[in-house]
């Protein structure tokens, strides 16, 4: 991503997190909410257009640029070492994942028992791994991007994968705030792999609209999770009553392989998660 692109992204977040559209923007501007569009999607903004642009977002080219400038120092996973390091410890675990959700520290020892030294304390345990910075008044600036996600099948995702089965799973997702979605499907490699493309987009809106809201107060948001997965799966009980394919002598093992994926084609599973309040 280059610089103009971060600072078009930060004005794009700013903008949203006041709740305005390329509507407003062009109204400020004086131009067609089409060619807002296209000054976002292509750049070619004028500097004092730009400036505009900024000033309705309650923002200014200094702050998105610095904005930009903590981001590029980001990482978007943490390694190994630093998620074995933060799984050591239940209550770290706890604070690593507060920060993640923009809570402070009177937040946090507001709604779990912890003390303010012991909140402190393992603040500074997730800035030694450089998780996070501990600023002056116990100011938290995380060390992530907000597009963060824990290492795929690492020791966190695995911790929270066998919370899953007995705690997110246990709801009947009939709830307003809830929905569950399961949806099976035969598809090609290629909508295969688009669909997953589609899923981190959504993913990705969501870490965004996660970003926008972290300077709302605590009682205004509420904890959800969207869990989402797709995968060639099909149910052992199916599995079970498949019929047997014998494969004649003259067949190679490779030709077995492709027999089986045709007489035998797995079910795509996908799953759309969300839950109220925690």
């Amino acid at each position: 991503m280059t610089e103009t692109d971060a600072l078009i992204d930060g004005l794009k977040r700013a903008l949203r997190a006041r709740g305005l559209t390329y509507a407003h923007v062009g109204k400020k501007l004086r131009l067609s909410e089409a060619s807002i569009k296209r000054l976002f999607s292509k750049g070619g903004f004028s500097l004092e257009r730009f400036e505009q642009a900024c000033a309705l977002a309650g923002t200014s080219v200094l702050e998105l640029a610095k904005e930009a400038a903590k981001e590029s120092e980001a990482v978007s996973q943490l390694t190994l070492e630093q998620e074995r390091a933060i799984m050591r410890d239940r209550k770290l675990l706890l604070v690593a994942v507060c920060a993640l959700n923009h809570l402070d520290v009177e937040d946090i020892v507001s709604l779990y028992q912890l003390s303010k030294a012991d909140c402190v304390r393992l603040l500074l345990e997730l800035q030694k791994i450089r998780f996070l910075e501990l600023l002056p008044e116990n100011k938290i600036r995380l060390r992530v991007t907000h597009t963060f996600t824990w290492l795929p099948n690492g020791p966190i995702q695995q911790y929270f994968k066998a919370k899953a089965q007995n705690e997110y799973f246990a709801a009947h997702f009939d709830k307003p705030a809830e929905t569950m979605l399961l949806v099976n499907a035969m598809l090609t490699p290629q909508s295969i792999a688009l669909m997953n493309s589609k899923l981190r987009r959504l993913a990705n809106e969501m870490a965004e609209l996660h970003e926008e809201h972290k300077r709302l107060r605590l009682g205004e948001r509420k904890s959800v999770t969207l869990l989402l997965a797709l995968r060639p799966w099909e149910l052992q009980d199916f599995i079970d009553l498949r019929r047997v394919r014998r494969q004649s002598a003259s067949s190679s093992a490779e030709g077995s392989e492709a027999a089986g994926s045709v007489h035998a084609p797995a079910l795509a599973l996908s799953g759309l998660f969300g839950t109220g309040e925690s």
